[in-house]
């Protein structure tokens, strides 16, 4: 049943939207989440969490969940350059022991979980479908329906559009792109048993990109990723070809174990699309996750800079107005914007292997700096965090 008004309806309820929706109702607001499709539907994703993603789920209570779903935990890192490997231990620091690559599956329903633990709505089978208005261009609410619910306008002070790349709320409020890139990668992955391999390993060679990330039920990952053209030109040959061939042209022993392995379901295909910062900010609305900024999966950051950019926001809502939101997207940009334009460059996949490495060596700096705003959170003063609802979300004007 759906209340008359609340203080924040968020258009979806994966990663960004499932974990806003936590931290605001951990706040004490009064929260709606909708998303159109089932609970744990499977969506695209690589899985894979940097260590910023893993200390957010530690830092809200969730890391064991992940782990009990069966997670496999991975104790490295490697970067394969062809005739140069540097292996990477993760070393145990701010509660995080190792990296976690949950399938969606897992990671979609446990935030969801504490997000209704902590007292917030979360409605399946429902879509933002327009937004409400007032005579002076503010959102204050959302029209809503799907399934057996007719359309209906519910009031809130805040709208989130947490509802991804091709983000409904973004175009409905017209949130233009303020940086876009010039690179995208055409990505090709599928699961398969028993690839004996740990830990997270990415393969670069030019022209071609790939991965191989652990994750749940037994499972390995494994992505390519190719320039668009060369997906659009070789598709005729099927998915299939051109993925193993593409793992041919860069490691024939992993080629040999995908040969041998056993494929969990069928692969699939990302078409690719530049990355980009939207404005995520404005009267009555606000954008987090891939709605308001997207960065090429080459890099496999999405889901970390989801969860960290869920608690930018949800601070600054802690805070009441307009002021405060306009600092999230500053804060979000600051710390978006060099890993944005770093993966856009590796995106080229039109580097040679010298160049390739300084631009990981770019992209962990990058990283630092976004895990670096993390663990300042805790050190901030306020009680944001601990339960209590601290200010309303209407704007201070």
């Amino acid at each position: 049943m759906l209340r008359d008004h609340y203080d924040v309806i968020i258009a979806g309820a994966r990663a960004s939207g499932a974990a806003t929706a936590m931290l605001l109702a951990r706040q004490g607001l009064r929260v709606l989440a909708v998303d159109p499709v089932a609970r744990g539907r499977d969506t695209l994703s690589t899985h894979a969490l940097m260590r910023s993603g893993v200390l957010q789920l530690h830092r809200w209570g969730l890391l064991d969940a992940i782990r009990a779903a069966g997670t496999p935990a991975a104790e490295t890192t490697t970067f394969d350059y062809g005739e140069q490997t540097l292996l990477i231990p993760i070393k145990a620091k701010d509660g995080v022991d190792a990296l976690y690559a949950p399938r969606r599956t897992v990671l979609d329903p446990i935030l969801v979980a504490a997000a209704e633990d902590a007292g917030a709505q979360v409605a399946h089978g429902l879509a933002v479908r327009d937004l409400v208005w007032s005579d002076s261009g503010r959102v204050e609410g959302a029209w809503v329906s799907g399934g057996s619910q007719a359309p209906r306008a519910v009031s809130a002070d805040l709208v989130i559009g947490a509802d991804g790349l091709r983000s409904q709320v973004a175009r409905l409020v017209e949130a233009p792109v303020e940086l876009a890139g010039r690179h995208a990668t055409a990505s090709i992955y599928g699961y398969f048993k028993d690839l004996g391999r740990t830990g997270y390993r990415w393969y670069f060679r030019p022209g071609t990109g790939i991965g191989t990330i652990p994750t749940n039920d037994g499972d390995t990952c494994v992505f390519v990723s190719v320039p668009p053209e060369r997906l659009k030109e070789e598709l005729g040959t099927g998915l299939d070809a051109l993925f193993h061939q593409s793992v041919l042209e860069v490691d024939e022993a992993l080629a040999a174990d995908l040969t041998g392995a056993a494929s969990s379901g069928w692969l699939r295909a990302f078409a690719g699309a530049p990355g980009f910062l939207r404005r995520s900010t404005g009267p009555g609305w606000a954008l987090v996750g891939d709605a308001g900024y997207f960065r090429d999966p080459l890099t496999a950051h999405g889901i970390s800079d989801a969860l960290r950019d869920a608690e930018l926001l949800s601070r600054a809502v802690s805070r009441g107005s307009d002021a405060a939101l306009a600092d999230y997207q500053v804060a979000r940009d600051e710390t978006a914007r060099g890993l944005m334009e770093v993966t856009d460059r590796i995106a080229s996949l039109t580097w040679s292997m010298d160049e390739v490495q300084v631009l990981h060596q770019q992209l962990s700096r990058e990283m630092n700096v976004a895990l670096e705003v993390i663990r300042g959170f805790d050190g901030e003063a306020g009680d944001e965090m601990d339960g209590r609802r601290t200010s309303s979300v209407k704007s201070a004007s």
